[in-house]
């Protein structure tokens, strides 16, 4: 048997898919922002509509998603929408002009939204069809690779001199590499073992899918405010600034485990136990993260941001793909959605309420009480 069609070889492609699309192609800006704020003197709030650029993009991609008829087949599309990203990261590079970062961010969060969609509506059906449903985090894990492979480029390219637009073109390479090996291990052709799925019947939404969907758009508003701006709190606070190059890297290197332990989590704690837990977990530790300075409080706040933030992503989608009937991609697509319209807000929110005490402990502390809202109703799931 092809290693494209195995299990693990296809859980891989999605591995890798997720890596360059979102690990690298959506969250690399937030390594670049300080290098790039203090080069072009960048305010919070004009770093803050670049980063909603994209997160606008990536609402608009996961609406797309649900319409599109997509002639020559998903994964075509899937290969298309990485091939994008790697190339709108590699653009950031080539210019200085505010309108055109704008306009390739959206592109990249077009993008990186097809690339969830389609790489979970892949390759989680197909796992599920071959009897491995175990191995639905890895997809999810990628981005968490994903974030620490960019970490270690901009930390060690940045210590050799490089300039923010030598990272972005650096970034768009590595970014290219998650094409080629998603386009060598996630082939066309559906696993054909498996029963196919019940259609569903016409007018029908499946039950909580409404609540499920409101959480999520909270989730992508708390937890978008740290992560985005989190390389730039610590640049700009003198105690912990030396922290820069490694706290990015713990948000990466936690992410990558957390996946595979929320997953396990959910498998025993039933219907969206999990999801509220990590919720509440990382409302706690973002709420914590504004009154301490220190540089443990920094690396601790870093490691609950990456030990939550693709765990809850991967169980909002899987349970998504629990309660739809049919093909699953316009449920996906409407989570992604929803997901995307919370994280396009919240960087914009953050940036002009950074004026409130020139800090960002007003719009962290709105971003934390979002968390428990989405835990809130996480909870009223369970029955």
């Amino acid at each position: 048997m092809a290693w494209s069609r195995t299990p693990l070889g296809i859980a891989f492609g999605g591995l890798f898919a997720l890596s360059g699309a979102l690990g690298i192609g959506r969250f690399v800006y937030t390594p670049i922002l300080p290098f790039m704020a203090e080069a072009l003197d960048l305010t919070p709030s004009e770093a803050g509509v670049v980063a909603s650029a994209n997160l606008l993009g990536h609402l608009a991609g996961a609406l797309a998603a649900a319409q599109l008829r997509m002639p020559g087949g998903p994964r075509l599309w899937l290969l298309g929408g990485l091939a994008v990203g790697a190339a709108t990261t590699a653009g950031m590079g080539l210019t200085a002009a505010m309108p055109m970062f704008i306009a390739l961010r959206f592109a990249n969060g077009v993008a990186g939204a097809l690339v969830i969609v389609l790489a979970a509506a892949l390759v989680l059906d197909r796992l599920a069809a071959a009897g491995r449903p175990g191995l639905s985090w890895m997809p999810f894990g990628g981005v968490g690779a994903g974030i620490a492979a960019s970490a270690v480029l901009v930390s060690g390219a940045s210590a050799h001199g490089a300039g923010w637009q030598t990272l972005w073109l650096a970034s768009g390479a590595l970014a290219l590499l998650g094409l080629v090996a998603c386009a060598c291990l996630v082939s066309e052709a559906p696993d054909s073992r498996g029963a196919p799925r019940r259609a569903a019947p016409a007018g029908t939404r499946p039950r909580g899918l409404s609540v499920l969907v409101v959480a999520y758009g909270l989730f992508g508003f708390g937890y978008v405010i740290t992560a985005t701006f989190i390389s730039q709190i610590v640049r700009t606070t003198p105690e912990v600034a030396p922290l820069e190059g490694v706290v990015w890297l713990v948000v990466g290197l936690a992410a990558v485990p957390s996946v595979a332990f929320w997953v396990w989590l959910d498998a025993r704690l039933g219907k969206c136990t999990a999801l509220a837990l990590a919720c509440l977990v990382e409302g706690a530790g973002v709420a914590a993260s504004t009154f301490e300075t220190s540089a443990i409080a920094v690396l601790a706040a870093a490691a609950v941001l990456g030990g939550t933030f693709m765990g809850i992503t991967a169980l909002g989608l899987i349970a998504a793909r629990r309660v739809s009937t049919g093909n699953p991609t316009r449920i996906l697509a409407l989570m992604t959605a929803s997901f995307g319209l919370g994280q396009m807000v919240g960087p914009t929110f953050a940036g002009y309420a950074y004026r409130i005490g020139d800090s960002f402990q007003a719009p962290s502390l709105a971003a934390a009480l979002a968390l428990f809202v989405a835990a809130a109703l996480a909870f009223r799931l369970r029955a």
